[in-house]
């Protein structure tokens, strides 16, 4: 029985095999690489939490000065601060909200 030939030959190595293990290969290094989180430096939210502080400390410190340049120029001047302040506010919290509703930046 030793001596008599297969049936079949045994199959060789096959072109189309490899190259679709090496395709195989490559699809799951990308996709390896497309999931593995990408973290540079700070993240979205440290920077749209420095972007809250700065819109937040900006329009109160110009509402003042704008407030109380007004105030003085008409010699109103608790007035004109206190409006300054209070517009220094609303603007500030405008300007959060609406960087708050725009989706992150892919950086």
């Amino acid at each position: 029985m030793s001596d008599d030939k297969p049936a079949r030959e045994p199959i060789g190595e096959d072109a189309r095999i490899d190259a679709l293990e090496e395709r195989l290969k490559s699809a799951r290094e990308r996709e390896e690489k497309r999931n593995t989180p990408q973290v540079r430096g700070a993240g979205a939210s440290d920077k749209a939490g420095s972007r809250a502080l700065t819109d937040l400390i900006g329009g109160l410190v110009g509402g003042v000065v704008v407030g109380w340049t007004v105030g003085w120029l008409f010699d109103v001047n608790p007035w004109g601060l206190l409006v300054g302040l209070f517009l220094g506010i609303v603007v500030a919290f405008r300007n959060i909200i609406r960087a708050s509703n725009q989706p992150p930046s892919g950086e």
